[in-house]
């Protein structure tokens, strides 16, 4: 199979009161899916808080460790899955990223989509994600088809039970060897 690239799939729980909220229901260990273009997850992103300390204000984001929502999270658990995907399919993501980076104001967090994930019915409106269809939605669109479904029917619990992601951490987020190495050097 020719030249292959890496991106970087991460399953997040920070224990938060919302989190907890959508856990009681999912039964699921993870409900916050991010994509990263690096293994040190420096080039990551979702939908969800935009500021940290308001879990209702949510959005596009570009997700940062060291200062955004997980630095307030410290005891965040994490797994964090490697993609191989080719050098064409990396452009058509960060692609399609630079578009959700140049707009990110027209961009709102899909919370009825949640809702409609457990009613098993999609709720899709445009411009309006939630974490883990924004994630299927940019994998989609570049050509990448992890499963048979509509991006607003996938949750974090899908990419866990993927067979073509290849598991390469799984525990505090902090303690991930790249990611210790950012904050000794911060």
């Amino acid at each position: 199979m020719g030249e292959t690239q890496s991106v970087y799939i991460m399953l997040s729980d920070t224990g938060t009161l919302f989190t907890n909220l959508i856990k009681t229901y999912t039964k699921a260990p993870y409900n916050h899916a991010s994509i990263s273009f690096d293994q040190e997850l420096k080039d990551m992103y979702s939908f969800g808080r935009k500021n940290p300390k308001n879990p209702l204000h949510g959005g596009f984001v570009k997700e940062d460790i060291l200062t955004g929502t997980y630095s307030r999270y410290k005891n965040t658990t994490c797994v964090i899955y490697k993609l191989e995907v080719t050098p064409r399919e990396v452009e058509k993501m960060k692609r399609i990223m630079d578009v959700f980076i140049r707009k990110d104001d027209k961009f709102l967090y899909n919370i009825l989509g949640v809702v409609g994930v457990s009613i098993k019915e999609p709720i899709e409106f445009s411009n309006s994600y939630f974490c883990s269809q924004f994630v299927s939605e940019v994998l989609k669109r570049s050509g990448i088809k992890l499963w048979d479904k509509l991006p607003a029917m996938v949750t974090p619990e899908d990419f866990r039970k993927s067979n073509q992601l290849e598991l390469i951490y799984e525990g505090k987020l902090f303690d991930f060897d790249p990611v210790k190495k950012q904050i000794i050097n911060h």
